[in-house]
């Protein structure tokens, strides 16, 4: 059910641009940042289909620090009309195992607090609310390829 990307076709990446457009208005997803994400051997990109279509995805990002290995989730996002069916749990366990497997240290991730269910999921998989500063310093206009 769970498969990991390493191609795709045109009707995949408008798949998840679409999904990445659920994810947040501001997002989307452009060949070529699906391409570039997909060369790199750190990111590990899954997905769910139904009928064939990618109805979910979740993105396990290795990094490599000399204190330790360390994975973080992005972009998860199950479509809106596919949501209740578990998809969101499973894609979590399946970076969890695999975020192990490649050796991290530890799992990182940021929600919305508006996304309840995400919230109450992450919570309810072992994820422990984390004080800290959280910066971030935008290097292009737009995120959209950066």
């Amino acid at each position: 059910m769970i498969e990991e990307l390493k191609r795709f076709s045109r009707n995949e990446l408008m798949e998840m641009d679409a999904l990445m457009r659920e994810l947040s208005p501001t997002s989307g997803c452009s060949e070529k940042q699906l391409r570039s994400a997909m060369e790199d051997d750190g990111i590990h990109i899954f997905i769910i289909r139904e009928d064939g279509i990618i109805v979910a995805t979740a993105t396990l990002c290795v990094n490599h620090t000399p204190e330790f290995t360390v994975g973080s989730v992005e972009a998860v996002v199950v479509k809106q009309s596919c949501r209740g069916k578990g998809y969101g749990k499973s894609l979590m366990l399946r970076l969890i195992d695999e975020a192990r497997r490649l050796g991290c240290a530890k799992l990182h991730l940021t929600s919305n607090p508006q996304r309840v269910s995400a919230n109450a999921l992450y919570r309810s998989l072992g994820f422990q609310l984390y004080q800290t500063n959280f910066y971030t310093m935008p290097l292009q206009s737009s995120f959209k390829d950066c």
